[in-house]
């Protein structure tokens, strides 16, 4: 069983940045990509980013040239720097674990994340 805790969300203002992170623990024997997803009010959980333990990065379209997904394989931790945060960005904010972008095994808690216009 793994344990995902994210950290590092809040209230930013549009055009500002934050930066997530999620600490993995327990059996990490299966875990080959981590990520996040995301998950508004009223909407469907969205892929936002994911990185395998090679570096492979998937993005979501939306996201792509305004957040960096990065990893430590060494601290088990991976991380989201988001940059200019637009209106259309808060939700909550989920890390996952698993075998792929699509085949997760592992959900953290989540953490919000607001954008103030």
């Amino acid at each position: 069983q793994v344990q995902l805790v994210e950290s590092g969300g809040g209230l930013v203002q549009a055009g500002g940045s934050l930066r997530l992170s999620c600490a993995a623990s327990g059996s990490r024997f299966n875990i080959n990509t981590m990520g996040w997803y995301r998950q508004a009010p009223g909407k469907q959980r969205e892929l936002v980013a994911t990185i395998s333990r090679g570096g492979s990065t998937n993005y979501a379209d939306s996201v792509k040239g305004r957040f960096t997904i990065s990893r430590d394989n060494a601290k088990n931790t991976v991380y989201l720097q988001m940059n200019n945060l637009k209106p259309e960005d808060p939700a909550l904010y989920l890390c996952s674990a698993g075998i792929s972008s699509w085949i997760v095994t592992s959900w953290g808690q989540g953490t919000q994340v607001t954008v103030s216009s």
